[in-house]
């Protein structure tokens, strides 16, 4: 009886225990089902509360912005105007806020296009800016009317539709929370839940930073449009995507340069050119398709991925690119003109991003360098760029070594007596090892580099010394140099020839700058202000190469100069070619009708030098009279033909 009472003891106590630890077991199951149930309706109802936040934000920010456009136009000097576009900032911020937040795949589209109509409608507010600001308020407001307001309409509905279904989803995830908070009676499920709540919330905030860093860090805030790291992630992608399929066309890389942008910043100032690069950035996007990326790479420059494209179809691409340009640009009450330089390199099989991208870069310069508009990347360019960093290297080196840049110089001849009106001074480069450099080589390079300025003033300096040594012997050259634009338009040119004058003691009517048409139609208003500037120190003015720049005549009659050199291509054939005779004729009617005097390049020969005489050319110069030579070879008094050869 007693065994058998024991064994019913051991056997009550193994089952009390027992029931004790699955009773155990079964709460701390519960209660971690509990912990993790709440847990995850906290997370909801945060999640909701964050939307919502968001939803709200967007709406009252696009509202915001809409009454801040609204005032513009009531009154487009006041403080609402300067806030448009800060405000537009935020507004877009607030739009990827949403993208971000969104976890319904219907809700993420939505938000995906509330955001891009949001990208889109920044071109258009600039724009309706850009109308207020030359008061054209009537177009302004009808722009307001049929295209900002409606699209904003449009977001605030789609905003209030978010936000409201997130406040019901809200209110019921908060109902079932307070009806599951009264099992939860455990602190530690508690402390639990709390955790779990903080380490989510830390997760959430985690993730949508990161999502919000990704997209500012991929987007260029001035225009809108994807930046260099985001240029080169697509085109990285594109390389890799492209690869595997033999038959797809490839992609075509285009980088483009705004021509003279510099000096409208410099001019005009940064906020100018900011909006003057937005509308470009809108311009290029316009005439590309929809799949190809448009991305601003820094500064004026801009990049254009095109994918599936034929490469023989890229001068179509850049014909449109070019027509997006011939409109003039229009910021407050100034007209700007702008010309873009296009490169363009098609993707080899093994070209990686870096080699892609800098062959389009060199096909750019290539357009830049040689005032085209659009260049295609050949095999030759890239050791042609190899070619000229070397030979820049070479020309730093040599513009400190005084021995290695000489002048030679070409006898001016006059045409009415025969007597030497006056010298044109031509750079030589003697490279120690490669010897003698031709002119065609180095210049163009030094053109495109800031060198062109110490380059300039060693000449001019030369020239100037060379006109004293002359002048000290008792006689009386005239001495013309070749200015680059870039030169000629430096703010700080005219007081540097004006210094140079003074340290040789060479009267100013004994210089005489040369510029191309070229320089002229790069910036028509800096140009003349600069040659005011240097007339006024009697230095004499003169326009180099005629008739090969397409220069305007109307900045022909404003221009201060003196003198016009016609190009040696319309002089070499006139005898020959009636057509040429007669340009020369027109162009040495027409600037002694302005009271300049005519220089003609390119002589070869008796009878186009007495062809010229007859017509009334007051000057000549090229190989029938003298070649260029160093100025100890110069002969002073007889380096002309008798008057007779030319009657």
């Amino acid at each position: 009886m007693m065994r058998r009472g024991r064994d019913g003891l051991r056997r009550t106590r193994r089952w009390v225990i027992s029931s004790f630890i699955v009773s155990l077991a079964l709460l701390s199951g519960f209660s971690l089902v509990d912990d993790r149930r709440h847990a995850a309706i906290v997370e909801d109802l945060v999640r909701d509360a964050e939307r919502v936040a968001a939803y709200q934000q967007a709406a009252y920010l696009s509202a915001y912005e809409m009454s801040l456009i609204q005032a513009a136009a009531d009154d487009p000097a006041g403080a609402a105007r300067q806030r448009v576009l800060t405000v537009d900032d935020e507004t877009y911020r607030a739009t990827l806020a949403i993208a971000a937040v969104a976890e319904d795949r219907a809700d993420v589209t939505e938000a995906g296009t509330i955001a891009r109509r949001q990208v889109n409608l920044r071109q258009v507010i600039i724009w309706y800016l850009s109308l207020l600001d030359r008061g054209e308020t009537a177009k302004a407001r009808d722009t307001l009317e049929t295209v900002i307001a409606p699209t904003y309409r449009r977001n605030t509905d789609r905003l209030l539709r978010l936000r409201d279904r997130s406040q019901q989803s809200y209110a019921r995830h908060q109902e079932t929370a307070r009806q599951d908070s009264h099992r939860l009676v455990w602190g530690g499920g508690v402390t639990f839940a709390l955790s779990l709540l903080v380490v989510g919330l830390f997760g959430w905030h985690t993730r949508a930073h990161r999502r919000q860093v990704e997209a500012l860090a991929a987007t260029d805030m001035l225009t809108g449009l994807p930046n260099r790291a985001a240029f080169t992630n697509g085109l990285q992608k594109a390389l890799a995507a492209t690869r595997p399929d033999p038959f797809n066309p490839g992609i075509t890389v285009l980088t483009v340069n705004i021509d003279g942008f510099r000096h409208v910043n410099d001019q005009l100032g940064p906020h100018v050119g900011d909006r003057l690069l937005a509308e470009a950035g809108w311009r290029l996007s316009e005439a590309v398709r929809d799949s190809d990326l448009v991305a601003r790479t820094g500064g004026d420059e801009f990049a254009i991925l095109l994918r599936d494209l034929d490469p023989a179809r890229t001068d179509v691409v850049a014909a449109r690119l070019r027509e997006a340009f011939d409109q003039s640009f229009q910021l407050d009450d100034i007209t700007v003109d702008l010309e873009i330089s296009i490169g363009a390199a098609a993707a080899a099989p093994d070209d990686d991003v870096t080699t892609l991208l800098g062959h389009a870069d060199s096909a750019m310069h290539d357009a830049k360098q040689q005032h085209g508009s659009f260049r295609r990347f050949s095999g030759g360019s890239g050791q042609d760029s190899a070619d000229r960093l070397t030979l820049l290297g070479d020309l730093r080196r040599g513009l400190t070594d005084d021995s290695q840049f000489t002048l030679h110089y070409q006898p001016k001849v006059s045409l009415i007596d025969g007597s030497l009106s006056g010298v044109e001074a031509l750079a030589r480069w003697y490279h120690p090892t490669r010897g003698p450099v031709p002119p065609g080589q180095f210049v163009p390079v030094l053109e495109t580099t800031s060198l062109i300025h110490p380059f300039t003033e060693r000449v001019l300096t030369i020239a100037l010394q060379q006109a004293r040594t002359w002048l000290d012997a008792g006689h009386r050259v005239p001495v013309a140099v070749n200015v680059s634009t870039r030169s000629l338009l430096e703010e700080s040119f005219p007081g540097r020839v004006a210094a140079l004058l003074a340290s040789t003691g060479v009267p100013g009517e004994l210089l005489c700058i040369e510029i191309t048409e070229h320089t002229v139609l790069s910036d028509p208003t800096t140009t003349i202000e600069a040659l005011r500037q240097v007339r006024e120190l009697g230095v004499k003015t003169s326009i180099d190469d005629f008739g090969t720049g397409y220069s305007s005549l109307t900045y022909l009659k404003l221009l201060p100069v003196d003198e016009l050199k016609i190009d040696r291509s319309f002089v070499a054939d006139m005898v020959a070619d009636s057509s040429s005779h007669a340009l020369v004729a027109s162009a040495v009617d027409l600037a002694h009708n302005l009271g300049l005097t005519v220089v003609a390049e390119g002589v070869e020969d008796v009878p186009t030098a007495v062809a010229l005489s007859g017509l009334g050319c007051d000057t000549a110069q090229g190989y029938h009279f003298a070649r260029p030579v160093p100025a100890a070879d110069l002969d002073l008094g007889g380096c002309t033909p008798p008057l007779s050869q030319l009657r």
